[in-house]
C-alpha cells in the first residue's frame, strides 16, 4: 500500500471517530480507504478493492448499495462541473474561495466533499512553498 497524508476539518474528523467507536469502522485510516474507494466507484467504471466494501456500504448508509447503472447521469455530471469550478479557483491561486465552494455543493461528510479537497491538496503546498 501507499501512504498518503490527508487533512480533513474537525467536523469532519468528529464523525469519523463516532463512526470507529461505533464499530463501523476499525479505525480512521479504514475509513479514508472507504471514503476514496466509494467516491471512486461513484464517478468511474472502478471496482473496488477493499474487502467487505459491500458490507461497509450497507452499515454506512443503512441501504443496499446502489447499482452504478442506476445512477443519474445528472449525479456525475454535476460533480463533474463542481470539480471543474474547484479545479479552477485553485489554479487561480484561491484556495479559500475553493474551500467554499466545496462547502456550499457537499455536506462535509459526503465523499464527494472529501475528494473534493483532496483535489486542492497539490495546490495547498504549492502556495505554502511560495510561502517560504
Amino acid at each position: 500500500m501507499v501512504k498518503s497524508t490527508v487533512r480533513f476539518p474537525e467536523t469532519v474528523m468528529d464523525c469519523v471517530e463516532e463512526m470507529v467507536a461505533e464499530g463501523v469502522f476499525s479505525n480512521k485510516s479504514e475509513f479514508q480507504r472507504f471514503a476514496v474507494e466509494y467516491v471512486l466507484s461513484e464517478i468511474d467504471d472502478y471496482e473496488p478493492e477493499m474487502v467487505d466494501f459491500d458490507e461497509l456500504q450497507r452499515d454506512v448508509f443503512q441501504q443496499p448499495a446502489t447499482d452504478r447503472t442506476e445512477m443519474s447521469p445528472e449525479i456525475n455530471e454535476n460533480f463533474y462541473e463542481n470539480a471543474a469550478r474547484v479545479r479552477q479557483f485553485a489554479i487561480r491561486g484561491e484556495i479559500e474561495t475553493a474551500e467554499e465552494y466545496i462547502d456550499t455543493a457537499y455536506p462535509v461528510t459526503d465523499p464527494r466533499c472529501l475528494l473534493l479537497d483532496d483535489l486542492l491538496e497539490p495546490y495547498r503546498q504549492r502556495a505554502a512553498d511560495d510561502d517560504e
